[in-house]
This record gives structure tokens, sequence and C-alpha cells, in this order.
């Protein structure tokens, strides 16, 4: 046997594993507070994410009576858009700006 009649056959790489790591999702937390109407805050939760009347109702009863609710969960940046969305919608009473409603975000468990 000759050298010309070997061949060499390359062993393919092995590819190594890559692990695509998730960012980490936030929560958008609806914060109780005395001022503004039940109904002012069911046509926000409405307004900016789409929900049903019914589940606008609950989030916003378990805000009332819990101190706070979460109202959506994703990621950071829209999140941070949301918030934003809620924040736009002032309630007026009388000739009184009341504000905005109180909602902020934080990393989920």
């Amino acid at each position: 046997m000759s050298d010309s009649d070997s061949t060499v056959i390359p062993r393919p790489k092995q590819r190594e594993k890559r692990e695509t790591r998730l960012a980490p999702p936030y929560n958008v937390v609806l914060l109780n507070d005395d001022h503004h109407s039940m109904e002012f805050v069911v046509m926000v939760l409405s307004k900016v994410f789409g929900y049903q009347l019914e589940k606008c109702v609950q989030l916003m009863l378990t805000a009332h009576t819990s101190g706070r609710a979460i109202i959506w969960s994703g990621s950071k940046e829209v999140a941070e858009l949301k918030v934003e969305q809620v924040q736009t919608f002032h309630e007026m009473k009388g000739e009184k700006d009341i504000g905005a409603l109180g909602c902020d975000i934080e990393p989920a468990p």
C-alpha cells in the first residue's frame, strides 16, 4: 500500500452548545390610590392593555384590596412603554387634574 492510496477523512468539528439566554421578564404593577375613580382605572387598563371589561375590573379590585396588582408581564422595554402609556392618562375632577395612576415596573420573580 502506497501513501497515495490512503485517504484522510477529517473529523467534523464538534459544535459548541449554545444556550440562548432570555431577557428576564418584568412586571407592570398598578398601585392603589384613593384619588382616582374605579371607572377611570378600568378605562385606562382597557385602553392601554386591551383587556376585556371583566379583567380590568378584577385587576382594579385586586389593586384596591391588596394595595397593588400585577397588570402585565414581559420584556423590560415593553414594560417601560406600558407604564408611560398608563401615565399619559390623567383624571379630571371638575377643573382639578388628579394626575396619572400609580404604576411601576419590577423584575418578575
